[in-house]
């Protein structure tokens, strides 16, 4: 039952994509033209960023369906590790247009073209709604995998941009005051930077083998240790294959005689419900080496 509906949360996950995707190519064709039309750096930026979207989109998309892909004897893992790299990719995108988005609204707070209102507003409002859109149908599976939240976040802050283009519109139009142009798309540049960093670090944390957020391993360990007739735990691990799916493993050392009297399944069957249920991030695939204390003789001094 958990892995069907493992699978038909991937499936739906799949297709939220593949909407967004859709919606996402459609208004970005329309911003281009308007990006042209109208000279605005707001609309550029957004229209940029628009690009960006649908490329996220693309390969958050090819990634969730390299994620389904089988394990095999040289990808043990299959390809789920595919989203993290895609999340990577956006964040890395996101940053490049982040930081020319400062540059070159700096440069026209300096000297602001001339920028048409009207079509700015048009344009900007068919960006917002189509972001809106998008963000209806990706909403409810943005918790569900790290690549799905980063094409979210990609989107929303899209549609942020779009309504500084609305904004900016409607202050030229009121005021002629130019400048709103280039202020709106380094507002839309202090958007982008921060939420692409955040991607970043969590996506590079899995691939550094980091702890899985919210996973304490000194209280895994204090845990594991109050399991009877266990006398050590060390080198101890635990890291993210992809989101949803931590790992886990230990050295756990028990009493001589539970080799004796036959209690070291019994150990191990306490050990992984442990770390299966105790914890608020529960880690169903876990692996534990039980030993004696006179194994430690055998093992390399680097062990943790």
């Amino acid at each position: 039952m958990g892995h069907d509906h493992h699978h038909g949360a991937d499936a739906a996950n799949r297709t939220r994509l593949a909407v967004a995707f859709g919606i996402t190519s459609a208004i970005l064709v329309a911003q281009a033209v308007g990006a042209l039309v109208t000279g605005s750096l707001a609309l550029l930026v957004d229209t940029a960023h628009m690009l960006v979207d649908a490329a996220g989109l693309a390969i958050a998309l090819t990634a969730a369906t390299l994620a389904t892909r089988a394990p095999t004897a040289r990808r043990t893992w299959g390809l789920r590790r595919a989203e993290v790299l895609a999340a990577l990719a956006q964040s890395a995108i996101l940053l490049a247009v982040g930081v020319y988005v400062l540059v070159e609204g700096v440069r026209r707070l300096v000297a602001p073209p001339q920028v048409p209102a009207g079509e700015l507003v048009v344009f900007g409002a068919i960006g917002l709604v189509g972001n809106v859109v998008s963000l209806a149908v990706l909403a409810r599976g943005r918790h569900g995998s790290l690549n799905l939240r980063a094409a979210f976040l990609e989107v929303l802050n899209d549609a942020l941009g779009s309504v500084g283009v609305i904004v900016a519109a409607v202050v030229i139009a009121t005021t002629g005051w130019q400048r709103a142009d280039a202020l709106a798309a380094l507002l839309i540049g202090a958007l982008i930077l921060p939420r692409a960093l955040t991607i970043l670090r969590e996506a590079t944390a899995v691939l550094l083998e980091g702890t899985p957020p919210g996973l304490d391993l000194d209280a895994v360990r204090g845990h594991l240790l109050e399991v009877e007739h266990v006398r050590e735990v060390h080198d101890l691990h635990a890291s993210l294959i992809a989101t949803g799916l931590p790992v886990l493993s230990a050295h756990v050392v028990v009493d001589e005689g539970c080799f004796r009297t036959g209690h070291v399944p019994h150990i191990l069957d306490t050990l992984q419900e442990c770390v299966a249920h105790h914890f608020d991030v529960a880690v169903e695939h876990s692996t534990f080496q039980i030993e004696p204390a006179a194994h430690a003789t055998h093992e390399s001094p680097q062990h943790p």
